[in-house]
């Protein structure tokens, strides 16, 4: 029988239930807790279950090779370790964000790059952990958060079905939630391949499967909730054009805060897929349908002769 029921926290993610929705912060607060507090407040005023951070310990993920190459920041010219330290939030600041996420009533988890982080983030009780599609291919860092015992969402951008497969195998599917992605910055609408949704759900039969989108504008996304995606993550930013690499690809509060409105007025539309005739339609009928025909006439000598208690039958 399939199970595709993830527990997110005090939500459930998959078919039956509201799409949980994430905002994913990434590093677009540029290492500014201000900023991180703004966007989580954006996210709870546009209904989103979640934000999302990233994790990482900047000496394992920065190859050492590249730790003294200067580079132009908002913050003055620096090396390229010192910038990886200058965005990233240490436990004190996480602290601040779980007491804000708190008081907001919104989920955060993270991406962690690297087992130390993932040391790091079991901290806290976040309700699950993210792969970025950069580390599907971590065996390491997959153990490590499969070891966690949490629900795990696992990302699959640059990634071949083979390299999906693998992942999966490490992790075990039993506490997955696979997201189809596209890893440009942004994404082309011609490259998201949308229907992949679709694939992953005929391949995973026992997985929830969600998006993870990177393009700009919110049709493509809203598509993606209309083809089944029952966990859908798009970057939020105060500024597209505040300095940063995500930040082209990422949704304004005031985008953020229409999509949310119109994934909850998609998902309230797509119904239970049992035809029936609703109660706001009897008067059209009536109104309307100038034959009855042989059916109607069927159907309604059946329920003077159906028990009061019994459903009306669908049609």
């Amino acid at each position: 029988m399939s199970n595709r029921l993830r527990t997110l926290g005090s939500r459930t993610a998959g078919p039956g239930h509201p799409v949980y929705i994430t905002g994913e912060i990434g590093i677009n607060h540029n290492g500014d807790l201000d900023k991180a507090v703004a966007l989580i407040d954006a996210a709870a005023d546009a209904g989103c279950d979640a934000v999302k951070f990233q994790k990482r310990t900047p000496e394992i993920c920065t190859p050492r090779d590249q730790w003294d190459i200067e580079r132009d920041t908002p913050w003055g010219r620096m090396t390229y370790i010192d910038y990886r330290h200058r965005v990233e939030f240490g436990e004190d600041e996480y602290r601040t964000i779980d007491a804000h996420c708190k008081k907001r009533g919104i989920d955060w988890f993270a991406s962690p790059w690297d087992t130390e982080a993932v040391a790091f983030l079991e901290k806290f009780d976040v309700p699950a952990h993210k792969v970025a599609s950069a580390s599907l291919t971590d065996d390491e860092l997959l153990r490590a958060l499969r070891s966690t015992g949490r629900t795990v969402i696992l990302s699959t951008g640059m990634s071949t079905p083979k390299q999906i497969r693998h992942a999966v195998e490490v992790l075990g599917s039993d506490n997955i939630l696979l997201c189809h992605a596209t890893s440009t910055y942004p994404a082309k609408a011609e490259e998201l391949n949308l229907r992949v949704i679709n694939s992953l759900m005929a391949e995973y039969p026992n997985v929830p499967i969600g998006y993870s989108g990177h393009e700009t504008g919110l049709q493509t996304t809203l598509a993606a909730v209309a083809l089944g995606a029952a966990f859908v993550e798009r970057h939020i930013t105060l500024d597209r054009a505040m300095w940063g690499s995500d930040q082209a690809a990422s949704v304004e509060p005031g985008g953020l805060t229409r999509l949310v409105r119109d994934i909850r007025t998609i998902e309230a539309a797509l119904g239970d897929g049992v035809k029936k005739v609703y109660e706001s339609e009897l008067a059209p009928m009536k109104k309307l349908r100038r034959v009855a025909g042989v059916v109607a006439q069927a159907e309604a000598a059946e329920s003077e002769n159906t028990p009061a208690d019994r459903a009306p039958a669908t049609v």
